[in-house]
């Protein structure tokens, strides 16, 4: 398995006992297309989550992919998910909640910090 993708998974599994520590019910999209990884019922309504692993001090918030002409790099569309939860390799956790459309990335500050 690639690292990134080693990484993402680490950082959505985190997310997923964070939420659940918090008394939220957390479900997963059924397809990879999705522009959100989680789905968190709060009680009142349900959010989507985009889910980011840091490793380094400034979160990359475009996708990138590749098909038969190259690379593709795409940034979120606005409403394309409701918060945007970040795990740092250093064990922090931040919750933005809005979506940061059209961004290429974003730093996490104090008043984001979970823990």
């Amino acid at each position: 398995m690639r690292t990134t993708q080693r990484k993402g998974d680490i950082a959505v599994s985190q997310a997923i006992a964070r939420f659940t520590t918090m008394g939220y019910d957390v479900a997963l999209p059924l397809t990879e297309s999705a522009s959100y990884d989680l789905i968190v019922d709060i009680g009142e309504n349900l959010k989507r989550v985009q889910v980011r692993y840091c490793g380094a001090k400034e979160v990359a918030l475009r996708r990138i992919h590749s098909n038969s002409k190259g690379y593709v790099v795409k940034k979120a569309k606005a409403n394309a998910y409701d918060w945007l939860y970040i795990f740092k390799n250093t064990g922090e956790e931040y919750l933005i909640k809005k979506c940061l459309a059209n961004r290429n990335s974003v730093t996490p500050t104090a008043e984001y910090r979970l823990n």
